[in-house]
C-alpha cells in the first residue's frame, strides 16, 4: 500500500484492481481438478463466471454450482460470497487487526472509499462492529436453517447446505447449492426459510452503518437522515414490489413478499422466474435496479439515490427546496445521484444491446432482466444464462464487476485525475 499516494493508484483503482484480484484467484481455483466433481471439466469461462458472481454476490450461474463442484469447490465459491460482501479492504483491515499489527492512514482511507463514508473517523471500530453483526446474523440464519435443511438432508449435508445458504443470503448473493438449477423452488411453501432468508437478505441490505446506527440510538427522532431514508425506502420498495407482483403473477402472498425481497439485489427464487408475465418482469427488473442501500452486501443504483432523485424532481416541479425530515438535501447529493443513475442506465443499455447483438435468438426482456440482474448483482434470471455464448458470459462478468464496485468507482478508475484548481467562464445552454 506504499504506493496508494502515487497519482496512478487512487483509492478506487485500488479497491478496483483489490476486486479483480479476488475474482481472478478465485477463479483458478475453482479450475483446479480437485474443486470439480468426478468426471466433470470446469470451462476457463465458466470457473471466471462463477468467481465474479459469487465475489460480486451477484448468483447468476452459468453452471450449477452442486452438480459441478464438489465440497472444496463450494468452500471456495462461499469464501469468496464473504470477501466480497464484507469487502476487500474490510477483510484486509480485519487480517491486520488478527495480526495484533496498527491500522495505518492508508488503509482507513480504503475502508473510507469502499463504504462509501465521510469521514475516517471511527473506523477500526466500524470494521471490528461489522465482522461482529456478520457473525450474529449468520450464526442465527444458519440455526433457523439447519431447522429446514435437516428434515430433508443427512446431518453432514445438512450443515453444509445451511452454512453456504445462510452466507449467500446476508451476503445478498442467490447462490444455492441444491443442484438442478432449482434455486430454493422446493421451498416455495416453507415459511421458516422463506421469512428467515428474508430477514437475512433485508438486514444484509440496509447497511452495516445503518445497522450500527439503530442499535445505538434506538429512537426514529435521533436516526440521521440517512438512515430515516434508507428505511423509508426499504419498507417502501418491500410492501409495493409485493402488493405488485400479487396482483401480476399467480403467487402467493408469501412468494410476492419473497421475490420482492430477493430482488433487492439477493437473487434467490422460489417460483420459475422465466414464467412470470411481462410486468411481473418488469417490476423486478425496477427493483433491482434500485437495489440495497449504500455500504451494504448489495448493489443497485441504491435506495438512497432513488429517494434522492425522486425528491429532487419533486421540488424542481414544485420550485421548492429540496428538503426531506425536515433536513436539506445537498446540491452535491442531488448532482451525484443524476450521474450515479445516468451512468447506470448508460451502462445497462450497452451491454444490453452487445448482447442482444450476440443472441439474435433471445427476446429484448430477456436480456434486459439479465443485464439489470447483473448490473444490481442481484442473480435472479430466466434461466438463459447457462445458454449464452462466452462473449455473453464475458460482457455480463464485466457488468457485475461494475455493479459491485459502483459505476461512480468505476469511472474514477478510468478518468481519475488529481482536483484542479483551475475554473472556466460560465455560459448557458438550452435545455429542454
Amino acid at each position: 500500500m506504499t504506493s496508494l499516494n502515487t497519482k496512478w493508484l487512487s483509492p478506487e483503482r485500488f479497491i478496483a484492481l483489490g476486486f479483480a484480484s479476488v475474482i481472478l484467484l478465485g477463479a483458478l481455483l475453482l479450475l483446479l481438478p480437485v474443486s470439480a466433481n468426478p468426471g466433470v471439466t470446469i470451462h476457463p469461462v465458466d470457473a471466471l463466471f462463477t468467481s465474479t458472481s459469487a465475489v460480486c454476490v451477484t448468483g447468476l450461474i452459468a453452471i450449477d454450482t452442486a452438480d459441478h463442484f464438489n465440497v472444496f469447490g463450494r468452500t471456495v465459491v462461499a469464501l469468496l460470497i464473504q470477501i466480497g460482501g464484507l469487502g476487500i479492504t474490510s477483510v484486509g483491515v480485519t487480517f491486520i487487526l488478527l495480526a495484533g499489527k496498527k491500522v495505518g492512514l492508508k488503509e482507513r482511507v480504503l475502508v473510507k472509499e469502499s463504504l462509501n463514508l465521510d469521514t475516517l473517523q471511527g473506523m477500526v471500530r466500524l470494521v471490528k462492529a461489522i465482522i461482529m453483526m456478520t457473525l450474529c446474523f449468520e450464526g442465527a440464519g444458519f440455526i433457523l436453517s439447519y431447522l429446514v435443511f435437516s428434515q430433508d438432508y443427512p446431518p453432514l449435508s445438512a450443515l453444509g447446505i445451511s452454512a453456504f445458504h445462510t452466507i449467500a443470503s446476508f451476503n445478498n448473493s442467490g447462490f444455492d447449492i441444491l443442484g438442478g438449477y432449482q434455486n430454493l423452488i422446493p421451498y416455495r411453501d416453507d415459511v421458516l426459510l422463506n421469512l428467515t432468508t428474508c430477514g437475512l437478505i433485508i438486514f444484509g441490505g440496509l447497511g452495516f452503518c445503518v445497522i450500527r446506527e439503530i442499535l445505538h440510538k434506538r429512537s426514529w427522532k435521533n436516526l440521521s437522515m440517512n438512515t430515516k431514508i434508507v428505511l423509508t425506502m426499504t419498507g417502501s420498495l418491500l410492501l409495493s414490489g409485493t402488493v405488485l407482483l400479487k396482483l401480476t403473477d399467480d403467487v402467493t402472498w408469501l412468494g410476492a413478499f419473497f421475490q420482492s425481497t430477493s430482488a433487492r439485489t439477493a437473487g434467490f427464487s422460489t417460483y420459475p422466474l422465466g414464467e412470470f408475465s411481462t410486468a411481473g418482469q418488469f417490476i423486478l427488473i425496477i427493483l433491482m435496479f434500485i437495489g440495497a442501500s449504500p455500504g451494504s452486501t448489495g448493489g443497485g443504483i441504491k435506495t438512497t439515490t432513488t429517494f434522492t432523485l425522486v425528491k429532487s424532481l419533486l421540488s424542481s416541479a414544485t420550485n421548492r427546496e429540496c428538503t426531506a425530515f425536515r433536513r436539506k438535501i445537498p446540491h452535491e447529493s442531488i448532482i451525484k445521484a443524476f450521474t450515479v443513475t445516468s451512468m447506470a442506465m448508460i451502462t445497462v443499455c450497452i451491454i444490453t444491446l452487445l448482447i442482444c447483438v450476440i443472441e439474435p435468438e433471445l427476446s429484448f426482456m430477456q436480456v434486459l432482466f439479465e443485464v439489470v440482474s447483473g448490473f444490481g448483482t442481484v442473480g435472479l434470471s430466466t434461466g438463459i444464462t447457462p445458454h449464452l455464448t462466452d462473449g455473453s458470459k464475458l460482457l455480463l462478468c464485466l457488468i457485475m464487476f461494475i455493479g459491485r464496485i459502483g459505476p461512480l468507482t468505476m469511472a474514477c478508475v478510468w478518468v481519475y485525475r488529481p482536483s484542479s484548481s483551475i475554473s472556466y467562464a460560465e455560459e448557458r445552454i438550452t435545455i429542454g
